[in-house]
This record gives structure tokens, C-alpha cells and sequence, in this order.
């Protein structure tokens, strides 16, 4: 269900992407993969945490990356809500 909800929905791929979504608030719920390093994923976590944003783990960047269509990994991806499209 996660790949399908990634693949349909509007969304940034990226941390400084991502960070950018959460600090405008236009980040709905964020994708963080379970590999990348900790000093990296445990700021994105707070800081979904103090925004009130859902985030899930995902498995890791090579299945992430795969997901959205690019070559490479992803470290984490936000969706990004509705409205703000």
C-alpha cells in the first residue's frame, strides 16, 4: 500500500527537500528509509514530531529510490497535502 500511496500522490524526494516541506507545512506525511544514517533520520523524526506529521519507516533507499521512479536511492520522501498542489 505504501508503494502505490508514494507513486499516486504528489510528493518531494530528498532531506533538504523534505526539511523545506516540513518547516512550510506543506508535508502531509514523510518516508523516511530505515538505512539511512541516524545522525540524518532522528532530526527528520523531531521534526515531523513537533509539526504533528505522520512519518513511517520504510525498508531502505535502493527500495525508496525504486519506488519514485529514479536511479537511485532515497533517503526519505514527503507527500505533499492536497491543497498545496
Amino acid at each position: 500500500m505504501l508503494s502505490s500511496e508514494i507513486k499516486n500522490e504528489a510528493k518531494v524526494i530528498g532531506i533538504k527537500q523534505v526539511k523545506k516541506a516540513i518547516n512550510k507545512g506543506l508535508a502531509k506525511k514523510v518516508i523516511i528509509a530505515n538505512d539511512i544514517e541516524p545522525h540524518i533520520g532522528e532530526p527528520l523524526k523531531r521534526m515531523c514530531e513537533q509539526k504533528s506529521i505522520e512519518f513511517v519507516i520504510a525498508d531502505d533507499m535502493k527500495i525508496l529510490g525504486q519506488i519514485c521512479g529514479i536511479e537511485v536511492g532515497a533517503a526519505t520522501i514527503a507527500l505533499i497535502k492536497s491543497d498545496c498542489i
